[in-house]
This record gives C-alpha cells, sequence and structure tokens, in this order.
C-alpha cells in the first residue's frame, strides 16, 4: 500500500513540475539505519512469523526506535516531522499492545483481508487492544486491487513523504507561498 501511496506521490511531483533527479542529490542522514529498521520489520513478519510471539513484537518495536532515530537526525528535513508524528503514533498503538498494531475488525472485514494466522501479524484484531483509536482503523475495501487496512499515523507518514518528495524535488506545490508556509514546521 506505501508503495502505491508513493508511487502516485511522484506522479504528482511529476505533474506539478517537480525534477526527481533532484532525489540523486538529496541528502538523509543515516539512511542506515531506515533500511534496517525494514529489514528488521520484514524478518519479523515474514520469514519468521512462528517464532516467540515476544521476541518479534519486541523486535517489531525496535524498528519503530531506529526508524524514530533517524527521523529525529532528520527532524531538519520539509515532511520528516509529519513521518515522525505518523511513526510516532503507530508507535504508541504497536506499544500499548505488545508489538501489534491493533487492527478494527471492521476495517479487517471491509477489505475482505484473512483471519489470523496463528502466528505473529503486524496487525491484527485483538481482544481488548489499547489505543484502538490509533490502530487500522480505515480499509480500503476489497474490491478495490490494493485492499488493505491503515491507520492515522499510516496516513501521517503519506502525508509526510508527499511533503518531503514536493520539496525536495522543487515541484510548482512546493514552491506556492501558502504551501511553504504551512510547511514551515511540518
Amino acid at each position: 500500500m506505501f508503495l502505491l501511496a508513493t508511487a502516485f506521490v511522484m506522479a504528482s511531483v511529476v505533474f506539478t513540475g517537480g525534477r526527481v533527479q533532484r532525489l540523486a542529490t538529496f541528502k538523509v542522514r543515516a539512511s542506515w539505519l531506515l533500511v534496517l529498521a525494514l529489514v528488521l520489520q520484514f524478518l519479523t513478519m515474514s520469514a519468521f512469523p512462528n517464532a516467540d510471539r515476544v521476541l518479534l513484537g519486541t523486535l517489531h518495536l525496535v524498528s519503530y526506535v531506529m526508524a524514530g532515530v533517524m527521523v529525529f537526525l532528520n527532524r531538519g528535513v520539509r515532511g520528516v516531522p509529519t513521518i515522525g508524528l505518523g511513526g510516532l503514533l503507530n508507535g504508541l498503538a504497536i506499544a500499548a499492545n505488545a508489538g501489534t498494531m491493533p487492527a478494527s475488525p471492521a476495517a479487517v472485514a471491509t477489505a475482505g483481508l484473512a483471519s489470523a494466522s496463528g502466528g505473529f501479524e503486524n496487525s491484527a484484531p485483538l481482544a481488548s487492544p489499547n489505543l484502538s483509536f490509533l490502530g487500522d482503523v480505515f480499509a480500503i475495501p476489497a474490491s478495490w486491487p490494493v485492499h488493505n487496512v491503515f491507520s492515522v499515523g499510516d496516513l501521517g507518514i503519506v502525508l509526510g513523504a508527499a511533503i518531503l518528495l514536493h520539496f525536495a524535488c522543487g515541484s510548482r506545490v512546493a514552491r506556492a507561498r501558502l504551501v511553504a508556509r504551512l510547511c514551515r514546521w511540518c
């Protein structure tokens, strides 16, 4: 889902006169932390889903801490604070639920997602979720090609990535005075 959102944002950057080749010179501090966090998430969710749930939940949280450090180091880049806020909201929901993002049963049903596999899941309906309003409460319907559930934190991450990419690529959206003023702190 994030890949599709990124593709849509990149198309909007190009459509509004942004130069994607500017990303080649865009500097990000400690990008290796984000790469390592994503690898860790992949391993916990895909490679070893039947390992110890406490260990996998802890590793899931550690991946958010690693990404948070990278966000902190890049907090001066437009869009990164918004990405960080989205990640923080997701991290709070995950931490409050022992490493699993709580998913709304209604959202899971709307998205047509399969029920629990018995192994570790990064997002799942929980019996008594904490901070459930920060969980995966929104759904892309099953009838759509990329059906899934998502959270308000996910929306923050995508919005922050859109801001970052528009400013990094110098699109007309980023050059608009109102947008530049509004995004001074985002």
